[in-house]
């Protein structure tokens, strides 16, 4: 196996819970390969770069190895190689959490809609 689909690798490496869900985050550009959008269709071959943009983490990496199964964790960080800046970033991200909370980040749903405003209005009466 010398070429393997973006989608297909990035579920078979952990980036993504599932295939599919891989294939709409390199649709919607949260994945580039070689520094260039790339569509769910594209082969990687070793030694390709790619970033990935996940929930708020940046993983810069260099694939090392191509594998069409999803197995075990270990397994799966064989199949790239992060860079350095990349770990190193991440890390700092993550000890900017611990320090400080972003409260927008708790938000999961947006704004109420319109039944649960008048749900929240009705209860406020009912309290004033």
């Amino acid at each position: 196996m010398e070429e393997l689909r973006i989608d297909k690798w990035l579920w078979a490496a952990r980036f993504f819970k599932t295939r599919s869900i891989a294939q709409e985050e390199v649709s919607l550009g949260r994945v580039l390969l070689n520094g260039q959008r790339a569509k769910p269709s594209r082969d990687v071959k070793p030694g390709d770069r790619l970033e990935i943009h996940r929930s708020g983490e940046v993983f810069h990496v260099y694939v090392e190895a191509l594998s069409n199964q999803r197995g075990p964790a270990e397994a799966a960080q064989k199949l790239y190689r992060e860079t350095p800046e990349s770990l190193a970033a991440r890390m700092e991200a993550k000890e900017r959490r611990k320090v400080a909370f972003e409260p927008a980040d708790a938000i999961r749903q947006g704004r109420p809609t319109k039944r649960e405003g008048r749900k929240l209005r009705a209860w406020q009466d009912q309290w004033n």
